[in-house]
């Protein structure tokens, strides 16, 4: 995607006003003192422009963006001193989150040839560059990475290494989610995956849990019964599987079409977040609302209709919101409009997570610095963002409560 043009969004002028010191008399060769001139210097007064960042609404007319990718180029722009290094990630789809180094991983321990012994090309099947042309595109990563993941080993291998990953990065809470339904090409069922993905679970020091999905589609309405009916099963406090997600082409498969199915969810009690307001407009995050959907992944058009933000914000609903994401799918064309701040100073209980992030090339620490460099995010406001997280997870007030003690605010 094109980035903005460079722009000075503000200007400050830095004015110098030493006066020169006059010279001090000196006594001649013949003892006669010199008269004394006193020399008065004016300065000139100098404009200094200094590049501020920030996008607080309509009147910010450019923004220069700075990729999750590449930072060097913004070493010039000043980070708050204040330093968070302690995260929590809602927003991970398990095989959107498969690295360089998980994947060989992974195919090593599944005596898996891989397709190339090429980093650099297999860098190509994983991920998208900086300048991805198209949802297509994005699309087409997860095809290596679940290739890798249609066994009990490789899927309880990639929750554990994933989450490793993450937890080396400075998570300390995350939410994992997969459709189990996305699993079966080398004969695991959908249960048998869920029992793999508890196993990784076990194998990592990390807190964490699961979120299993159903998937927008035509002719899977049975597997996506099944994945709800295994959900009540499984379903736990904490330590397990936790929620529901529905994903997919939202354009394509309106939210309406899963009235039924999150109807038999929201009977079970089965806390689900759906995404919405992404590829269709806030009709579809309207329609998740009315399920009961307790959070809203992404969301960014819900501000086309002024009920759904009035509804967002004065029930507490959190968006799970992800701007590289955006960027990349081109769900948001002119991230110059990315409403990320509009919303959360509007009160809605705004969170940040990852989404994607070996597709992405990210991490949880360059989304937050991302949105501090091209949006001005202040240390003050990261800190709402992580106790929003810790507010919306689907965990207990006890699990909560230590969140809150291990970020320290």
């Amino acid at each position: 995607m094109k980035e903005p043009d460079n722009s000075t969004i503000k200007n400050i002028n830095v004015i110098n006003d030493n006066p020169v010191m006059p010279p001090q008399p000196q006594p001649s060769n013949n003892g006669i003192l010199l008269p004394m001139v006193m020399v008065g210097i004016l300065l000139v007064t100098s404009a200094v422009l200094i590049p501020v960042v920030l996008s607080r609404g309509k009147d910010s007319k450019k923004i220069n963006f700075i990729s999750t990718n590449n930072t060097d180029s913004a070493s010039d722009i000043p980070i708050t001193p204040e330093k968070i290094d302690k995260y929590i990630d809602l927003h991970i789809h398990l095989d959107g989150a498969i690295t360089l180094d998980i994947a060989k991983k992974l195919a090593e321990i599944q005596n898996i040839t891989l397709p190339t012994n090429d980093d650099a090309e297999l860098e190509k099947l994983l991920s998208v560059p900086d300048d991805c042309k198209s949802l297509d595109e994005f699309l087409k990563c997860f095809d290596f990475p679940s290739s890798l993941m249609q066994t009990k080993e490789g899927l309880s291998e990639s929750v554990r290494l994933v989450a490793d990953n993450i937890q080396s990065q400075g998570v300390i809470y995350a939410e994992l989610r997969y459709a189990p339904q996305n699993h079966k090409l080398k004969g695991m069922t959908q249960e048998e995956s869920i029992q793999a993905a508890l196993d990784g679970l076990k194998k990592t020091s990390l807190k964490a849990n699961l979120i299993l999905c159903f998937m927008r589609g035509d002719g899977n309405e049975a597997e996506n019964e099944e994945t709800l009916e295994l959900a009540k099963k499984y379903l736990t406090k904490d330590g397990g599987v936790v929620g529901l997600d529905l994903a997919g082409a939202e354009g394509l498969y309106p939210t309406s079409k899963y009235k039924d199915l999150f109807g038999k969810a929201k009977e079970y009690g089965i806390p689900f977040t759906i995404h919405a307001g992404e590829a269709a407009g806030a009709d579809s995050v309207k329609d998740a609302l009315d399920f009961g959907a307790v959070r809203i992944v992404h969301g960014e058009r819900s501000g086309e209709d002024k009920d759904v933000i009035n509804t967002l914000k004065n029930k507490g609903i959190a968006l799970e919101m992800s701007p590289t994401s955006s960027r990349l799918t081109h769900a948001i064309e002119d991230m110059t409009k990315y409403p990320f701040m509009e919303y959360l100073h509007n009160g809605i209980k705004v969170t940040l997570g990852t989404d994607d992030m070996g597709i992405e090339r990210t991490t949880i620490a360059k989304e937050f610095e991302y949105m501090e460099k091209n949006y001005g995010l202040t240390y003050e406001e990261k800190k709402t963002l992580l106790l929003n997280s810790v507010d919306a997870a689907f965990t207990t007030d006890e699990v909560k409560k230590d969140l809150r003690n291990k970020l320290g605010f």
